[in-house]
Order: C-alpha cells, then sequence, then structure tokens
C-alpha cells in the first residue's frame, strides 16, 4: 500500500454504528485537512427542499410504474411537471419514496449522492453517510474511476452495542437551532433547555432503544459489507475508538490523527 500526503488528502470516508460517536471525529479530519462536510442528510435536505419549494401538489403515483418497478423517463417527469430542472426532478424521486414511509433505494440515492458530489467537484470532502450499502460502495467505486478521483481512506469508528444504546437514549437536540446535548456528558441547561437560545430539548424519536438496535443490526447486515468492498479495492481502512475514558477535544484529536498518521 503506498503512502499517503497528509498535504495532499482529497477524501475521506467516515463510518460506523449510528451513535459510534462519528461527529466529533469528522470534525478533526475537517479542521486538519480543511476539508467539507458531505452527509446524506444534506443531500436529502438539499433535493427535497428544491421540489418543496417547486410547489407541486398533485400526486406523484403518475410519475412511477409499477409494473416496471421504476420511474418513467426524466423527459416524461420535465412535461408533466413543467420544468427540466434535474435537481428538482432528483428532489421528486426522492420524495415519492419519503411520502411512502419507504426507504430510498440505491438508485436513487447514488443519483443523488453523484448529482451533490459533482457541485463539490468530487474533492475536498468528507463523506459522512455515504456508502451505506455495498450497492453504494459498487457505485462509488465505479464512480471513483469514471470521473478520475480517489478516495484517500476510510475512518471507521469503533463502539460498543452496549455503551451506544447507553449513550443515545439520554441525548437531546434542540428543535429549533440543532444544538445537540446528552444529559449525562453534555447536559443542557438546567437538564432541559438550550444553552445557546433557551429552547427546551427533546428526545429524538427514533432514539428509543428497540430503534437504536434496528439501526445496529442494519450497520451489521448493509454497511459490513460496503466498507470490505471498499477495502478490497485497495482503499485503507483506519480504525479509531468511539468511546474514551476521558472525552476532551484534545484526546478526541489525538486518538484520530494517531492512528490517520500511520497511513503516511
Amino acid at each position: 500500500m503506498s503512502k499517503i500526503d497528509p498535504k495532499n488528502i482529497t477524501n475521506i470516508i467516515v463510518t460506523g454504528k449510528s451513535g459510534a460517536g462519528k461527529q466529533p471525529r469528522i470534525d478533526v479530519l475537517l479542521e486538519e485537512f480543511n476539508l467539507e462536510q458531505l452527509s446524506t442528510g444534506e443531500i436529502f435536505r438539499n433535493y427535497l427542499g428544491r421540489f418543496n419549494e417547486f410547489d407541486y401538489k398533485e400526486s406523484l403515483d403518475e410519475f412511477y410504474d409499477e409494473e416496471k418497478n421504476c420511474f418513467i423517463s426524466d423527459g416524461k417527469i420535465g412535461r408533466k411537471i413543467g420544468t427540466e430542472d434535474k435537481d428538482i426532478i432528483l428532489g421528486l424521486k426522492a420524495k415519492y419514496f419519503v411520502d411512502k414511509g419507504l426507504f430510498v433505494p440505491d438508485y436513487i440515492t447514488n443519483d443523488l449522492f453523484k448529482s451533490f458530489f459533482k457541485k463539490r467537484n468530487f474533492k475536498n470532502q468528507v463523506l459522512d453517510g455515504y456508502p451505506r450499502t455495498k450497492k453504494q460502495a459498487e457505485f462509488l467505486l465505479e464512480l471513483m474511476e469514471e470521473k478520475n478521483f480517489k478516495i484517500d481512506f476510510v475512518v471507521l469508528v469503533e463502539n460498543s452495542d452496549e455503551k451506544i444504546i447507553k449513550r443515545t437514549v439520554k441525548r437531546r437536540i434542540c428543535p429549533k437551532c440543532k444544538k445537540v446535548y446528552h444529559l449525562e456528558f453534555k447536559p443542557p441547561k438546567d437538564g432541559k433547555y438550550c444553552k445557546e437560545c433557551g429552547t427546551e430539548v427533546i428526545q429524538r424519536s427514533d432514539d428509543t432503544e428497540e430503534k437504536i438496535k434496528s439501526r445496529l443490526n442494519e450497520f451489521k447486515e448493509k454497511t459490513l459489507p460496503a466498507i470490505k468492498n471498499l477495502e478490497e479495492n485497495d482503499i485503507p481502512i483506519v480504525k479509531v475508538p468511539g468511546h474514551l475514558e476521558e472525552f476532551t477535544n484534545e484526546n478526541v484529536y489525538n486518538s484520530v490523527i494517531n492512528e490517520v498518521k500511520k497511513l503516511y
């Protein structure tokens, strides 16, 4: 395996179980290598937002061919809704599944990712939440070859299921400014108010033990094969601890960079 030049980092993937502690490690990489964060959440909000702003009120069912199990052509969609804007059409496709409470299939997620990543010139990103499945990993590898960019390495944030469950059920979020707190490690003011804007914090609906266990199982079944696929294609995997006995900015920084430096 060839050495990595720390002055020429182009793209990094950060992955791990839901609740493993990815964001503090992402923050280290963003600052250390002067990168931007590209998350699947941001991608979906962007395209759903574009379609919602378009304010199309009719049913989306007519755009999906149930017999062929696919959307009709983009050209037909564009003519029916009155725009050829690719971002709005992508948003329509994502919204079709979201509104039905269905998982967005890989081929739609891949299209959204490619379109958004292209806006960032396929470089200088920390990819957060992508690839999540083996099919997404395969698509990313094909895209790397097609667009001639690289992924320098993958950071895998490791944490036990038990610690994740214990930590996540006590997580709270400000519904207004989205500041994240923890009742034990980073408590809000008086145990319930956001320190930034004073709004009463809430528990996310998917932070229950049952839903956390479901996400942990999904990581094992879907994301671990994706990570293995990347590793088999010569992308280095850097394992860093998601749990630290003493959680400080310095300890988080050292736990990440000391492992990454082994690639230099």
